[in-house]
């Protein structure tokens, strides 16, 4: 069926010319992140990264910029700007009147809230970059070569500048292959940047294989394990629960219609990837403030380290907070419970208003410690097969969780195109739709 999905995909003009687009808006956005920012020794930066002495904040920066940092590139920032000034956006629309009266304005309101996630962005990446060009002054390799030839307040002004419309570039990359292409800009980005890697990391392993240094059998379980998470990320994605919807009967004219009946879906990780984004950028806080010197750090570093059971323990505990918090903030079943009344809908047997958003808050405080659970245990998972298969698992879950993710929108936005015009989607003429799967 996938096969025959794939041809109706070259039929159709309008989905084969969208594709094409995106791959092209892709490619140039890996081009750019080979283009190193002008003063900078992109060698010495790879040898001082491959030294580990970034930390796992830079880590993290620099999967999502998609190997960008390591190459002191312009687009070294990646798209961390924007997520976080979406995030930050997405907070305040909850807590601050003005942006939820704006958010309630429908199609309007959300422009004028995207375009101060645009200001946002740009002012982010000019503190970034500030940051990133006083860092990069001090950093050098084993041997004494400076990353920076020149540094100072020109190398500085420049970094900020550099940074800042390479962030901005690629948040205009992502918004013409939303509109433009087949959805999801920003999320294809991410996604490319971390699959780039996929063949490095595949050749590393057969080498550490071929000589000795990874067992076959650990390799085996390893592959087993990494093909076992896809698959619960695949489940757990599409898993929701959904509370039936009743709309009550509606007379117009002189002509009464009966009442219809839907669902609310919730969805089992209603946070998505933020949850352990948060986690880790925590826990990688004390190995950061140790490159700058802050008393104390070093002592709460060497207490932190990654992998080892304290680290994983304040993982688990983090991401689960962040699970219900982020979950809390931008799902409030007080407006849902609202919305519904307001709509003529209730649900059967729970009264309207305050019992209705008791009712939706239970339930999805139930299925978050579900969704929370399982998000924490798929990003631990690589860290237990480097310490115990000894297997140098080059992504963390948080990387396979986007892949996944990403791979399933994508999908699921290709076969409704493929379903809309009339041809088999993925899961073929009478198969099921790429969609929510039932879990209560």
């Amino acid at each position: 069926m996938a096969l025959a999905a794939l041809n109706n995909i070259v039929k159709i003009p309008e989905l084969r010319r969208r594709l094409l687009f995106s791959l092209g808006m892709l490619a140039v956005y890996r081009v750019g992140v080979f283009v190193t920012v002008p003063g900078t020794d992109r060698k010495a930066m790879q040898e001082f990264l491959g030294q580990d002495n970034g930390g796992g904040l830079l880590n993290l920066l620099n999967m999502f910029s998609g190997g960008a940092l390591e190459q002191v590139s312009i687009f070294a920032l990646g798209v961390m700007p924007y997520v976080s000034a979406s995030i930050i956006l997405q907070l305040l629309t909850s807590i601050f009147k003005p942006l939820e009266e704006l958010r309630k304005e429908g199609e309007m309101g959300q422009r004028k809230i995207n375009q101060y996630t645009r200001y946002a962005t740009v002012a982010l990446a000019l503190v970034q970059g500030f940051s990133i060009a006083v860092w990069l002054e001090s950093r050098q390799t084993s041997d004494l070569v400076p990353v920076v030839h020149d540094p100072g307040w020109g190398f500085r002004a420049l970094t900020m500048l550099t940074l800042a419309t390479g962030t901005s570039f690629i948040m205009w990359l992502g918004e013409q292959i939303t509109e433009r292409g087949i959805g999801n800009g920003i999320s294809l980005i991410i996604f490319a940047g971390i699959v780039a890697d996929f063949p490095k990391a595949v050749a590393q392993t057969y080498q550490f294989t071929s000589s000795g240094q990874i067992q076959p059998v650990s390799l085996l379980i390893a592959v087993v394990l990494t093909l076992g998470s896809v698959a619960a990320i695949v489940f757990f994605e599409r898993g929701q629960r959904r509370i039936p919807i009743e709309y009550s009967r509606r007379i117009v004219g002189r002509k009464m219609y009966s009442g219809q009946r839907t669902h609310l879906p919730l969805r089992v990780n209603s946070a998505g990837v933020i949850p352990p984004i948060f986690a880790s950028s925590v826990l990688a806080l004390p190995a950061t403030l140790q490159n700058a010197r802050i008393p104390g750090m070093q002592r709460l570093s060497e207490i932190i380290q990654r992998g080892d059971w304290v680290y994983n323990t304040l993982f688990v505990v983090l991401t689960v907070f962040f699970c219900y918090f982020y979950t809390s903030v931008t799902f409030p079943p007080v407006d849902v419970a609202d919305n519904l009344k307001k709509q003529g809908a209730f649900i059967p047997s729970i009264r309207p208003g305050k019992a209705t958003a008791d009712y939706i808050e239970k339930v999805l405080m139930r299925i978050t410690f579900g969704g929370a659970l399982y998000v924490a245990v798929i990003c631990i998972l690589p860290d237990f097969m480097r310490q115990y298969l000894r297997v140098q698992f080059p992504f963390g879950g948080t990387s396979i969780m986007i892949v996944v993710g990403v791979a399933l929108d994508t999908a699921n936005q290709i076969d409704s195109y493929l379903i809309s015009q009339h041809y088999e989607g993925f899961a073929g003429p009478t198969g099921p739709r790429i969609q929510g799967r039932r879990t209560a």
